[in-house]
């Protein structure tokens, strides 16, 4: 008989699997376990789920008794009905087509494979496992959700009312007609009722709050305040008390907005501080002394490390200097009394003070961060806030909507907002005008955005490679203002090529007060957690000017780690998108599992924020509900801790298909539009027979 060294490798499996096949087969009743090759292998340990059930790597780990399968998830939310919904004749998106033969655009979403995460548990970075790689070999000929919907569908709010009321009827002022006789709108107040879409509720949020609602007749809750002959009621003893007090600040007077249109505003700070550039400007006032605009030594280090070219302003710009400034004989005379702002220059050590240590930082968020649902995360105990970001040439051009993404809440106790630009005197005049025309705590300069649109121009994430011009902007930004300037960053543009360190050092120097950085690249995304390690050593190297550290903070363990690295303070992000109430389970040291009731009504909450700030009539109805289904976007992957296997959830885990403890909670872990739709109705309504919506991203919604 052969030693037992000689046997051939296929008879020594043979060997090893036999006592497994005939204890299974001797013992009555019990299960043969067999693996996705045909072979038989041992039973699952204790404690883990059975072949089928398991969950793949990237997934958040969910009691198996909440567990389901895709179909019937969906199947379940068809065959409940909830008695709270008022929903029409929308489709959910089972069907590819509507009662009007159309196609339904939220059907086409179909499931993208497993997004490839590099997940680090145990210090470790974690892999796919070898089913999921094989899955996204066979869907290789089917593209990938993923990107922004650039393309997607957005119809004009304006447009869901085919009659509309002129805005002279609807302040009951009719003898005076905005547009007199070349007026297209109804004048009719009789006529337009007749067509107008039926109310949605008794009572106004702002009427109720303020004791008059401006949008009168239009109003989709107008049967709260209106009179005799549609005329509208007001609550006078209510009207006085919020007299002088504004509950919205920093709008965009028409008196400034035509001035900005027609360029007839003076930016004499900024014009003296292009001009040490080597920058003349039309219209310039010299003189006064300004900040030292030369490169710093740093900053020339790390662009010739980059392979930039460095050349000294003072070489570069001297005989443009020469003649830029006149003498000092012949400046300006003034007469009269005059304020020492307009002759001494203030120190950095004079501005005003930014103390956030500690403070819970909400990150300023695009599309989902507005002023409704800053409210919403104040309320919950967020301690500072800051506005989406705005671009600084559109400011500068008067654009309305870019100007609202600076409006700030009377409960925003510390504002700031946020610019983006690419060049020193852009960013300069922005930062000189906002100066003059808002009221913020601190200016933030965004330099880690990291889309295509923003950086191509050499925005964003791409100041990190452009030294010079980075550190132009912030040292012309910290002459002008008045308050506090602070920096957002990220590691570096490159995966693996780390800036920040090289950077930070350069920052105080500079004129920065705080400095905030995420602890990701520009290419590496999201798919990779925050290098909260990185963060450890740039706090070191920016002391003692602050460092704020952010990146994969949704508990208030993750708040803690972070803090343990010597950060001053954390900001927030998806973490506040996903659960808006993570303010309050850092500042009480616990984990809040929170009912579908009691998010039902912060939804609420929501929905009578967006109305008291976007209006009540129709257009601001649609505007609420479009926010409303961008932020449902996000909420939607929180799963309640009532359902994890442990605590806390993962930021970067996705949700696997679950049946809550109830309808409502069921409901809101869907990701597919048409759910999301039911849930605005449930709150707003039913949505416009032409209501179509597509989240921002590509892989946030699929049925």
């Amino acid at each position: 008989m052969r030693p037992a060294e000689d046997i051939y490798p296929a008879h020594r499996v043979f060997l090893l699997l036999l006592p497994v096949v005939l204890s299974s087969r001797l013992v009555p009743g019990q299960p043969a376990w067999r693996d996705c090759g045909g072979g038989v292998s041992a039973p699952p340990p204790p404690g883990r789920k059975p072949p089928g059930m398991e969950v793949p790597t990237g997934v958040a780990p969910i009691r198996t008794q909440y567990l389901t399968t895709k179909e019937e998830f969906h199947a379940h939310l068809e065959k409940e009905d909830d008695p709270r919904s008022n929903k029409g004749d929308i489709d959910n998106g089972g069907g590819d087509e509507d009662d009007d033969g159309k196609k339904d655009i939220n059907s086409d979403l179909m499931e993208p494979p497993s997004k490839l995460q590099k997940l680090e548990e145990d210090g470790k970075e974690g892999s796919l496992p070898e089913e999921a790689v094989e899955e996204l070999k066979k869907s290789s000929g089917r593209k990938r959700a993923r990107g922004q919907n650039k393309n997607r569908p957005c119809m004009n709010p304006m447009h869901y009312e085919k009659h509309r009321l002129c805005p002279s009827i609807i302040q009951e002022r009719a003898e005076k007609c905005f547009f007199g006789s070349q007026c297209r709108f109804l004048h009719d107040v009789k006529e337009y009722m007749a067509t107008k879409l039926p109310d949605l509720g008794d009572s106004c949020v702002l009427f109720k709050n303020f004791g008059r609602c401006m949008y009168g007749v239009t109003c989709r809750f107008s049967g709260a305040h209106l009179g005799k002959d549609y005329r509208n009621v007001v609550n006078v003893d209510l009207l006085k008390q919020w007299e002088g007090k504004p509950v919205v600040r920093n709008s965009l007077s028409k008196e400034l907005q035509q001035q900005l249109r027609k360029k007839k505003v003076a930016f004499e700070k900024s014009h003296q501080y292009l001009r040490c550039l080597g920058k003349p400007s039309r219209g310039a006032v010299g003189g006064n002394d300004v900040a030292n605009c030369s490169l710093s030594k740093g900053s020339a280090e790390v662009a010739r490390e980059e392979g930039l070219e460095v050349v000294s302003v003072s070489e570069r710009e001297e005989s443009a200097l020469e003649g830029a400034c006149p003498p000092a004989d012949l400046a300006v005379k003034t007469a009269g009394a005059i304020t020492d702002e307009d002759i001494v220059k203030l120190r950095p050590c004079e501005k005003k003070k930014l103390d956030l240590q500690g403070k819970l930082y909400l990150a300023p968020l695009t599309t989902c961060g507005n002023l409704p649902f800053r409210r919403i995360c104040k309320r919950f105990g967020a301690d500072v806030t800051c506005g989406e970001m705005a671009v600084c040439t559109n400011l500068l051009q008067g654009q309305s909507s870019e100007w609202a993404l600076l409006k700030r809440h009377y409960t925003e106790d510390l504002f700031g907002v946020q610019l983006e630009g690419a060049f020193p005197d852009t960013m300069t005049k922005c930062a000189e005008l906002l100066n003059q025309a808002i009221e913020v705590d601190f200016v933030d300069i965004n330099v880690g955005c990291p889309i295509d649109l923003v950086y191509k121009k050499g925005g964003g994430c791409a100041l990190m490679s452009r030294t010079n011009k980075f550190e132009q902007i912030v040292r012309g930004m910290s002459t002008v203002l008045d308050v506090p300037l602070t920096v957002k960053i990220r590691t570096g543009v490159q995966e693996k090529v780390n800036l920040a360190h090289k950077i930070i050092p350069n920052l105080r120097e500079w004129g920065a007060s705080l400095v905030t950085l995420h602890g990701r690249s520009r290419e590496q995304r999201y798919t990779k957690g925050a290098d909260w390690e990185y963060i450890a050593e740039c706090a070191k190297l920016a002391s003692p000017m602050p460092l704020f550290g952010n990146g994969d903070i949704l508990s208030y363990e993750d708040a803690n780690r972070a803090m343990q690295t010597g950060v001053s303070g954390i900001m927030i992000a998806r973490g506040a998108l996903i659960k808006p109430w993570i303010f309050t389970e850092i500042k009480e040291q616990r984990h809040w599992d929170i009912s579908s009731s009691e998010r039902l009504d912060l939804l609420k909450d929501f929905t009578s924020y967006g109305l008291e700030h976007w209006g009540s009539d129709t257009q601001g109805v649609e505007k609420t509900r479009k926010f409303l289904l961008e932020w449902l976007s996000f909420l939607c992957r929180y799963i309640p801790a009532g359902l994890l296997e442990r605590l806390p959830q993962r930021i970067n885990e996705r949700p696997p298909y679950y049946l809550g403890r109830d309808y409502l909670e069921t409901l809101m872990a869907s990701q597919n539009v048409g759910d999301w739709i039911k849930i605005s109705e449930m709150l707003l309504g039913p949505v416009p027979a032409s209501f179509t919506f597509l989240p921002k991203h590509k892989a946030n919604s699929y049925k």
